[in-house]
């Protein structure tokens, strides 16, 4: 199966997290990673979501996640047209000094030490993540915690830019006209 990294807009309201997740469980999909939060619009979230699907089986995700009243917009993310990254905090049985060379060539910092323990920051690629931590394990990895992946694609254009050309909606700006011309 192939890795699938899928950016949905949703409205910004109760609920909607349990439905889109809801429906990935009723037809037995694994999600591997998912990450939510604002976007520059306060009544929109923004989701992605990682899975291991087929191409038949991501359309037929796509076409239901389409059918869900709060869902605005929903886009296939190509690794090699977006920047992708994750949250690393792990914390090691080591003092900042012994780790920082493991961390070289990493974008990571050591983030808090005492009693023995350091804590290390990393924002990478979910690959770069795997290495650093496969670096660290000779120190004793006594906690770690990583955030689902995000993405932005590459370029001007912006999903709710795409959402709004595909479903013929107004954009915010021809709306802000509307409104102008309705006053």
């Amino acid at each position: 199966m192939a890795q699938q990294t899928l950016s949905v807009l949703v409205e910004n309201s109760p609920g909607v997290l349990a439905r889109v997740a809801s429906l990935f469980s009723r037809r037995g999909y694994n999600i591997d990673s998912l990450a939510v939060g604002p976007t520059e619009d306060p009544e929109v979230s923004r989701m992605t979501i990682v899975l291991n699907l087929e191409g038949h089986a991501l359309d037929q995700v796509s076409a239901q996640l389409y059918k869900l009243v709060n869902v605005i917009g929903i886009q296939e993310i190509a690794e090699e047209k977006a920047h992708q990254r994750e949250l690393l905090l792990i914390k090691v049985g080591a003092k900042a000094a012994e780790v920082k060379p493991a961390l070289a060539g990493i974008a990571a910092e050591v983030v808090d030490e005492r009693e023995g323990v350091c804590i290390i920051q990393a924002v990478a690629s979910a690959k770069d993540l795997a290495e650093m931590v496969k670096r660290l394990n000779k120190f004793g990895i006594k906690e770690l915690v990583q955030s689902g992946s995000i993405a932005l694609e590459l370029g001007a254009k912006t999903l709710a830019e795409q959402t709004a050309i595909e479903t013929g909606l107004a954009t915010s700006e021809s709306h802000q006209q509307t409104e102008d011309y309705q006053n």
